[in-house]
């Protein structure tokens, strides 16, 4: 390495900043005013280059045309925004967090469809900006010269934003959204204009920092993904809400980046390392990094509270008899499902992947549901069961039995590798870290090729011949999966599941009961990595090779929208959202190109019809909650006037719990309320104090 080739690599780092920048910048606006983790937010950044090829080549690439296709393009791109702000996701502000998550899910499924019928499949080259196709000598290297613009042009949308918020009686306005926007409504300030201003604006940013891409790297249907991942990471690591730590974050991953390109092959004790190689996860490890030792971000706080978000989740209800005679029933149907395979010979096969997606699905909403806490990268402990299995079946020649342990044996060791650090965060900064051990276990498969055969994968994982029928396999993955949701089922309902609970809704009364809240999410993420490892080794032996995207980013979101599609507070919704999530795929691919896209409107419907769920809009169909009796309301009315006099002797012997007080002065109750209790010792008594 030398001076002048490490020289040319960080300023091609600052280049690469301003587009992570003006990306992340509107991510973290949206976030900070609106609560709302924008997953579609990579899918403008995608619509952004796609528009200015197409307006370029209709009005011209001359310098009039080009520039005026750029501003155009995300001007266009921000009214998409704020129609898509309007139509849908106004309607779900006040539904819980994960709803909003799916409905921003299903909007990339739409997009990356309408720009597959409209551009094609095909990558599309811009033409090279006008006047700057040239290049600078500096130390004997060539810089583009766009590059060198690109650079600017980043500092000087951060000025500009710095300004708008800090100098603005709007940006007075979006600053105040951020720390109490129901308090801002309450001084009537209109806020569902001011969100989707917002909303428009970020998008604005997104579809300017995809235009202004379009000469440095083709336009392609791949573009959302990879963008939203490199984003969020951008936002977490300056700090959710915070522009300057968007700008700062994203110099230091940048610069990063750049030096690990710089330095190439380097020798430690004797060992060759390609830092080059580690550009694929650099941002992730340092997302790691800095969320350990500094859980908020660079210039991060944490997460005002906001009244009137989704509410307490209720209890999940006890086993019935009418809930076990409809679980004997559908086994049952499983059970003698096979002898229609002489005519539906597909249909083995289809459920083989739906009891997999099922298992899959479970082992997350049990870290999401009773754990509370939510994980964008499950697919980890799914690609360590798979690749543990297969690497002790291929490598050392286990049994097919043998490998069935060592898989989800591995993938809770991963878990808990994984979970001691991640359950010291909360929220989107836990969910985030997820996603980081994940693309650290997506990285290693992908580039150790001696081991895990990189991106090849594995191939000739044979089962059992006694199972290696397509009947045969279905009914060992029918045994799996029941006892799999059984046993979590059981571990849900235990004296664990009930202190695991208890740490979710309320992590301080927990403690005070004498329950350690950390040990206890960290034994949820082993149980919940032990069963989606089995997950994982179902799909291995049932596929015959495997490759690194069983641990991609992708497959955590089809697990993400299993779960939330059937219902987080339901026990039965990821085994609706699974089935139905995986048969849906299937059906629709099989039908149209653009199966993403009509998936898509399938969920957005569920989404906004049944905001519980599907398996919630069914329980409550079946109890027939929405048409209560008289007597019923009558004693709900009674308690919630009870509970409003106790809030008032709240307020008037402590004054009103408002604004930045209220999560201290609510603690303060809660702690109050937990010393009249005995702290007792032991999982069950714990749990039974709680309860």
């Amino acid at each position: 390495m030398t001076l002048a080739s490490l020289t040319v690599q960080l300023i091609n780092g600052l280049a690469d900043a301003s587009a992570m920048f003006l990306v992340a910048a509107g991510l973290s606006l949206i976030f900070g005013v609106t609560r709302i983790v924008n997953f579609a937010h990579g899918s403008f950044y995608m619509l952004g280059i796609y528009i200015a090829y197409s307006l370029v080549s209709v009005i011209g690439a001359a310098a009039g045309g080009f520039w005026g296709a750029v501003l155009l393009s995300a001007l266009i791109v921000a009214a998409l925004g704020a129609l898509v702000e309007i139509v849908i996701l106004r309607r779900i502000y006040r539904a819980p967090e994960l709803f909003q998550l799916l409905a921003t899910f299903a909007l990339v499924l739409v997009i990356k469809d309408a720009a597959l019928w409209y551009w094609g499949p095909e990558d599309l080259f811009a033409p090279r900006a006008p006047g700057l196709s040239g290049a600078v000598h500096l130390l004997g290297r060539r810089l583009p010269q766009y590059d060198l613009l690109l650079i600017f042009i980043g500092p000087l949308v951060f000025a500009l934003l710095w300004l708008l918020l800090n100098r603005s009686r709007w940006g007075t306005l979006i600053r105040a959204a951020t720390q109490d926007r129901e308090m801002l409504g309450a001084l009537g300030v209109n806020q569902s204009w001011l969100f989707t201003a917002v909303f428009a604006l970020g998008c604005f940013l997104a579809g300017l920092g995809g235009a202004l891409q379009g000469p440095r790297m083709p336009a392609n249907l791949a573009l959302d993904l990879d963008t939203i991942s490199n984003a969020f990471v951008v936002v977490v690591v300056g700090g959710m809400g915070s522009i300057g730590g968007a700008f700062a974050a994203a110099l230091l991953i940048a610069e990063v980046k750049a030096l690990c390109i710089a330095l190439g092959n380097v020798s430690l004790f004797g060992v060759e390392f390609s830092l080059s190689r580690l550009t694929l996860v650099v941002e992730f490890l340092v997302m790691a990094a800095i969320l350990v030792a500094r859980p908020w971000g660079l210039f991060g706080k944490p997460l005002a509270a906001v009244r009137s978000g989704g509410g307490h989740e209720a209890p999940l209800p006890a086993p019935n008899r009418a809930s076990r005679l409809l679980g004997a029933a559908l086994l049952l149907i499983l059970l003698v499902l096979p002898l229609l395979a002489d005519r539906f010979p597909y249909l083995p096969v289809l459920m083989v992947e739906i009891l997999i997606a099922v298992l899959f699905a479970a082992s997350l909403h049990f870290m999401m549901g009773p754990g509370g806490m939510v994980s964008f990268g499950h697919a980890a402990y799914f690609g360590l069961g798979a690749y543990g299995a297969a690497l002790f079946a291929l490598k050392l020649q286990w049994p097919m039995a043998a490998a069935f342990v060592a898989g989800p044996v591995t993938a809770m060791l991963g878990a808990l590798l994984f979970g001691w650090f991640c359950v010291r965060l909360s929220g989107v900064y836990l969910a985030m870290l997820t996603l980081a051990f994940a693309q650290i276990v997506w990285a290693v498969i992908f580039q150790w090729d001696d081991f895990t055969g990189g991106s090849n994968g594995l191939v000739g994982i044979r089962p059992a011949q006694a199972v290696s029928s397509p009947v045969g396999y279905y009914y060992l993955a029918l045994g799996c999966a029941v006892l799999g949701v059984w046993l979590l089922r059981r571990v849900v309902h235990a004296p664990f599941g009930v202190a695991l609970r208890a740490a979710r809704d309320c992590p301080m009364r927990a403690e005070a009961l004498g329950i350690a809240v950390q040990r206890v999410q960290w034994w949820g993420f082993a149980i919940a990595g032990l069963f989606c490892g089995l997950a994982g080794v179902l799909f291995a032996f049932s596929k015959g090779s495997i490759s690194p995207d069983v641990a991609g980013v992708s497959r955590s979101v089809d697990g993400l929208a299993m779960v939330m599609l059937g219902g987080v507070q339901s026990l039965s919704g990821p085994l609706v959202g699974g089935a139905l999530f995986t048969w849906l795929q299937d059906l629709v691919a099989r039908e149209t190109d653009y199966w993403r896209a009509l998936l898509g409107v399938v969920i957005l419907a569920l989404v906004l019809i049944f905001p519980g769920g599907v398996a919630g809009a069914l329980r409550r169909a079946a109890t027939g909650r929405a048409h209560e009796p008289a007597q019923h309301r009558s004693r709900l009315q009674g308690l919630r006037r009870r509970q409003g006099a106790r809030r008032g002797v709240l307020r008037t012997a402590g004054g009103p719990i408002v604004g930045a007080d209220r999560p201290q002065r609510c603690r303060q109750i809660d702690l109050l309320q937990c010393h009249q209790r005995p702290v007792a010792s032991g999982w069950r008594r714990r749990a039974a104090g709680w309860r």
